[in-house]
């Protein structure tokens, strides 16, 4: 019975399984136990994603680029694409600006707690401000100049460099479909060959997916058992950011679908589903990729070559949920500490946000580096991070469905628009 069930349900079943376990846990006492030898298989199925991360990305963004023969419909694509996804990005940071001074929670936070989050925290917060520092001290241009690489296979062993890895991939399509096509002929069938064998083993890990998504919740509720304090005075604020990542995924993009995609929102929402779960318990858009991609163009009719082109590139640019947490992170930490912040330094919010998440890198809490930046645009107190950085982790998990979810919407339209979205995928 179990076999025919779809992979969403059986996701669904692990997660379920997995809170009730780690609930079971804390009560009995078996923290360690699930430490010891339940965690690791959750840790396992991480890896594996992550694994594969980097060669899917490469060779699927070779494989997508040198079938559009096209250069102009390469260029036309590739502006769509960035394009939509700035839109959608400084949307999202507007709503989470909408959302924090609407809800204000920073004017509920107890004040006692805040001196014991700076001591428990303060050496997190140095280590992720001198990483801020590092890149603030750098050229205005360092974000062009970082995007390539001095060594590709460096750049390859480390999934931060996903950047690097698009922008060669981009450099080596190009120079595939400039050179005569006779010539080229092997190099392509070694990539369309090599495709074929990475999504076979997509296919192999996402069979370990059940297990894997069971032992990451049950570490993720035993590593919090202790923290229930934390929940309470923070649950304004989680309250409010978790609203704001709502609106976009169960209204903004469902929206977008319907106007641009000429998608129904159950349909949409269904054909999603498993890429979202898998994005909830890994917290990493790169290491969700795989599933991202087998759902947009199994389920969503999204065609490879546009699949294989936009979704690789959203990992990197397009983190609408990191945008939205972090403008209301930034006003809430404002809020607690009784700074008001004008027109013009919330706008600076906007722009900063929109820029520091084309740069966050799609890994656990990568966004934390990129808030201190944010905080550091308009004046803010950086040690205001000990107030949120007890419940980023489970808010660090929506955060990643909304920027997959944002990612398959765009590649939809953009198929749409070029007329390769299949109403009967």
């Amino acid at each position: 019975m179990l076999k025919k069930l779809p992979l969403w349900a059986k996701i669904f079943i692990g997660m379920g399984l997995g809170i009730l376990w780690g609930l079971i846990a804390v009560w009995r006492g078996w923290e360690s136990f699930t430490t010891d030898w339940i965690k690791p298989w959750g840790t396992i199925f991480l890896k594996l994603l992550k694994l594969i991360a980097v060669p899917l990305i490469f060779v699927s963004l070779i494989k997508g680029i040198s079938s559009l023969t096209d250069i102009t419909k390469l260029s036309r694509i590739g502006y769509k694409t960035i394009v939509i996804y700035i839109v959608t990005t400084i949307f999202a940071t507007t709503v989470g600006l909408a959302m924090v001074n609407i809800i204000r929670p920073g004017n509920v936070f107890p004040s006692d707690k805040q001196e014991q989050y700076r001591e428990q925290f303060g050496g997190e917060i140095e280590m992720r401000q001198e990483s801020a520092q590092d890149l603030k001290d750098q050229s205005p241009l360092f974000f062009f100049e970082d995007m390539i690489p001095d060594n590709f296979f460096k750049a390859a062993g480390d999934n931060s460099k996903m950047l690097q890895i698009i922008f060669f991939a981009i450099l080596f399509s190009i120079a595939l479909v400039l050179v005569p096509g006779h010539t080229t002929r092997v190099v392509k069938d070694f990539f369309d060959g090599l495709n074929d064998v990475i999504l076979k083993i997509v296919d192999l890990i996402m069979r370990f997916a059940p297990i894997g998504v069971f032992a990451l919740m049950a570490a993720l509720v035993v590593d919090f058992s202790g923290d229930a304090d934390i929940f309470s005075a923070l649950g304004m604020y989680m309250l409010t950011v978790i609203i704001g990542l709502f609106l976009l995924i169960f209204g903004f993009y469902p929206l977008l679908m319907r106007m641009f995609a000429r998608m129904k929102t159950p349909h949409f929402m269904k054909g999603i589903l498993p890429a979202q779960l898998v994005a909830f318990t890994t917290s990493s858009s790169a290491a969700t990729l795989p599933v991202t991609m087998k759902q947009a163009i199994n389920e969503l009719g999204v065609s490879k070559s546009i699949a294989n082109f936009v979704l690789p590139v959203g990992v990197t640019i397009n983190m609408d949920g990191t945008s939205c947490y972090q403008a209301i992170a930034a006003v809430f930490i404002a809020q607690v500490f009784g700074i008001e912040l004008t027109l013009v330094q919330q706008l600076t919010i906007v722009l900063t946000a929109t820029l520091a998440s084309i740069g966050s890198p799609g890994i656990p809490s990568g966004s934390i580096v990129m808030l201190i930046i944010v905080l550091n645009s308009v004046g803010l107190p950086v040690e205001g991070l000990a107030l949120i950085l007890g419940v980023d982790r489970p808010l660090d998990m929506l955060r990643t469905v909304v920027n997959i979810t944002g990612d398959s919407t765009v590649a939809s339209i953009v198929a749409r628009s070029e007329g390769e979205l299949s109403k009967k995928p």
